[in-house]
């Protein structure tokens, strides 16, 4: 029997419920596949941070790096500095283990409200690809007044950038400079998974999320190297440069009508947010951090502290979240049985069966029962 080892991270709030539904399902495709998960249990999140003052250790990366996958329930508490736990925890492992994309699926599910209507027999089926190291999520740049430098470093798997602007004002008022950064690898790398992803998807398009006449150094470098990608490597498919402004106009009124989407870092996070408000909310929103070496799967919804522990919270994003998981590690079968499962259990639910999210009565414990029950 082939094993994974899966670096578990419970995390905060409802991080540990919403994973247990998943482990629950896990436990039986995994039986029924014939292959075997080793949980590999770390504790960090905000307990751990508050009571240690520790984010993450070399020791715990260096034993995360032997493992197939990771695994996260949900990282944050309110009694922590905004900013602390996301990069102390969640973009050092991305940055550690070069996670360079961030896949959001965006799926409208049966039975689950939206807040648009679609019309009869069609659904929003679509995926953001997201560029996840580089762009204005580096966390480099400074602030001061009139004469001052701003010392910029960032290290990547890519690369390692340093250097130092020196700001000069003719008035003495205090200014903040962000700066952001794309490389032709970093572009080219994106590219590639979402023209892959398309294919496998069985479709002829795919758009890039851009912005280049408002921000053309940056954006303008991403159009180019994109679609000479696409040209020379992609020749069947077709590539759609849209704006971003324009983008979530479109998606607002017809959401249905997109396929792969790959978007730079920042454009990225707020497009998928917007996509899955379009889909049902965060509830059933998936997500994966992928790279070449260890890739991370978790729900996008955060860790929800004023509901834990109350049985409000919803499964279902964390149990899609495992069911990537196993697609990733190779598992296929036993990740679209999960899928499968899910919309089955949606689509025969009456509104008592159904979350406490969506209008329903179902605890979190309810939800992982009856999705396990239609797993087959």
């Amino acid at each position: 029997m082939k094993q994974y080892n899966i670096a578990y991270l419970p995390g905060d709030g409802i991080g540990p419920e919403v994973s247990a539904e998943a482990h629950k399902v896990l436990a039986k495709v995994s039986s029924d596949y014939g292959f075997s998960l080793k949980w590999v249990e770390f504790p960090y999140g905000a307990t751990h941070y508050l009571k240690t003052g520790e984010l993450l250790s070399q020791s715990a990366l260096t034993e995360m790096a032997d493992c197939s996958a990771m695994m996260l329930g949900a990282v944050g508490d309110p009694k922590v500095k905004p900013g602390v736990l996301e990069q102390g925890i969640l973009l050092a492992l991305r940055f550690h283990f070069d996670q360079y994309i961030n896949l959001r699926p965006a799926v409208s599910f049966p039975n689950v409200p939206l807040p648009i209507a679609l019309p009869k027999g069609e659904q929003i089926n679509c995926v953001v690809v997201r560029e996840n190291t580089e762009d204005f999520y580096m966390g480099i740049g400074g602030r001061g007044r009139k004469n001052f430098q701003v010392p910029l470093h960032a290290k990547r798997a890519l690369y390692d950038f340093n250097a130092t602007l020196d700001v000069k004002l003719d008035q003495d008022i205090e200014m903040a400079i962000q700066l952001g950064a794309i490389s032709r690898p970093g572009i080219e790398r994106v590219t590639r998974f979402g023209c892959e992803l398309a294919k496998k998807r069985g479709e002829k398009n795919v758009a890039l999320v851009s912005k280049s006449n408002a921000v053309p150094h940056i954006y303008g470098f991403l159009d180019e190297v994109t679609k000479e990608v696409v040209a020379k490597e992609y020749p069947d498919l077709t590539l759609s440069v849209v704006n971003v402004d324009a983008l979530c106009y479109h998606l607002a009124r017809k959401p249905q009508g997109w396929g792969v989407m790959i978007c730079p870092n920042l454009f990225g996070d707020i497009v998928s947010d917007l996509l899955a408000g379009l889909a049902g909310g965060l509830g059933v929103a998936a997500a994966g951090n992928i790279g070449d070496g260890l890739s991370m799967f978790e729900p996008i919804h955060g860790s929800a502290p004023d509901i834990a522990g109350t049985g409000k919270a919803n499964p279902i994003a964390a149990i899609l979240s495992a069911a990537m998981m196993l697609q990733h590690v190779g598992e296929d079968k036993a990740a679209a049985v999960i899928e499968d499962a899910v919309k089955a259990y949606l689509a025969d639910a009456k509104l008592p069966q159904m979350p406490i999210e969506f209008g329903g009565s179902a605890s979190c414990s309810n939800v992982g029962d009856m999705v396990l029950a239609r797993i087959k």
